[in-house]
């Protein structure tokens, strides 16, 4: 298994793309809705993170809750697929979620049913120490 991260709109304060859990010959496991914050020269949490390969394993953040950590981000430390729903609950991680609805009525695009999307990713990964992630 691995995760492919698909980028395809990038704007003033955020990045959204769709976040693929893929399987043997890439078929699709399960898929979500994933939120970044926009591309600032990969500045610590203003910014996403470059475009690359990436190795996560499971974490368990104190602020987060269950989670995937980010290893070996060229410049940058404790990158986090976690839970959350705004462009301001990223501070450079990413956000997942079951789809995109401006939930809060600024005019962005936000993540839904995001704690629920991370269990799901959690449980398809409960025997998996460790996976790569690329980001398109």
């Amino acid at each position: 298994m691995r995760i492919l991260i698909d980028r395809y709109a990038s704007e003033p304060k955020q990045t959204i793309g769709v976040f693929y859990l893929l399987g043997t010959n890439d078929s699709v496991i399960a898929k979500w809705d994933c939120l970044e914050l926009p591309w600032l020269n990969n500045q610590r949490r203003i910014s996403c993170i470059p475009k690359g390969n990436y190795k996560a394993k499971k974490h368990n953040s104190p602020k987060f809750g269950k989670s995937l950590w980010l290893q070996d981000v060229p410049n940058r430390s404790e990158i986090l697929v976690h839970k959350g729903n705004y462009h301001f609950d990223i501070l450079g991680c990413i956000l997942i979620g079951r789809f995109l609805k401006d939930i809060n009525n600024d005019g962005l695009i936000d993540v839904v049913e995001s704690g629920k999307a991370i269990k799901e990713l959690l449980s398809y990964l409960k025997d998996i120490d460790g996976i790569m992630i690329e980001i398109k």
